[in-house]
């Protein structure tokens, strides 16, 4: 294994920890949690697909059957974005990331539902701690004040990230070209988000500071999109996927950080204990999954 890989998944973990940065000084704008997932599809997207046409637009070509795991894909991809941004504006990024990062656990309960998996006692462990951590970090066991709803939000994040898993895995087993793979999933978002977020009142939320909006949206969608997933990519090639997975982990753990040192959350120890708890249950499913 060449450190070269793993400096690629921490560099590429941290940029998508950045997230909450993003999120926090665009939000104040007006522009929706939706509408921020449509920037961070269509930025990528359009990138993608310039690379495509110099490349080979061979790619291009694809059938139904492949249209209908890109649909679900992309569907998901929405879902987690969209209700990842909301959360944070609910709860907290620390919060919100860490509900997420549930979505190892959704996987694991998944596959035993529908692809007959097998669980075993460690599989148990993992989800009674992932339960107790989210109680921990949600406020109900602490006393802390506690929003339902981002909670809620912040598992459907979670939920919707475990399908978009799911899915990619179900594409790289097929063979799928992961190139002409993130091109469908991301123009696919790009429409449900042309559907339901009503994209073009973007404009609108720019009138009163547009160069620094439009700066901080091309930034979230390079930033959070276009060179994680590109770093990434290139740490598979010396990297097995299972530890890039399990590494994965070091996006929320950016995240926190970023969260208390930049914006001063504050983080009791009960929140702490809860963050340790599910993070520690979806690292033990990643290792179980390899």
């Amino acid at each position: 294994m060449k450190k070269r890989g793993l400096l690629y998944i921490i560099l590429a973990s941290i940029m998508w920890g950045t997230s909450g940065i993003f999120v926090h000084y665009i939000a104040p704008s007006g522009i929706t949690s939706s509408q921020m997932t449509f920037i961070r599809s269509i930025v990528p997207l359009l990138f993608i697909g310039i690379y495509m046409l110099l490349k080979d637009k061979k790619m291009f070509k694809t059938n139904l059957k492949e249209l209908i795991f890109f649909f679900i894909s992309g569907a998901s991809f929405f879902g987690t974005a969209t209700f990842y941004f909301y959360s944070m504006l609910l709860t907290s990024i620390s919060t919100a990331v860490v509900l997420m990062y549930t979505a190892p656990i959704f996987v694991m309960i998944f596959s035993v539902l529908f692809l007959g998996e097998k669980i075993n006692k460690q599989k148990l462990i993992s989800v009674a701690g992932m339960i107790i951590g989210c109680c921990f970090v949600s406020g109900i066991i602490g006393g802390m004040k506690f929003n339902i709803l981002g909670i809620f939000v912040g598992f459907m994040s979670g939920i919707s990230y475990a399908a978009y898993n799911i899915m990619t895995k179900i594409e790289m087993e097929k063979g799928i070209n992961p190139v002409k793979t993130n091109f469908y999933v991301f123009a696919f978002a790009s429409l449900i988000c042309l559907l339901v977020a009503n994209p073009a009142k973007i404009l609108q939320c720019m009138e009163v500071n547009p160069c620094f909006i439009i700066s901080l949206l091309i930034g979230m969608g390079i930033v959070t999109s276009i060179l994680p997933y590109f770093i990434y990519t290139l740490a598979l090639r010396e990297v097995p996927a299972g530890t890039a997975s399990s590494l994965g982990i070091l996006e929320p753990m950016a995240a926190t950080i970023f969260s208390v040192i930049i914006f001063g959350e504050k983080l009791s120890l009960t929140a702490l204990l809860g963050i340790v708890l599910i993070l520690g249950s979806a690292f033990l499913i990643s290792r179980q999954s390899e």
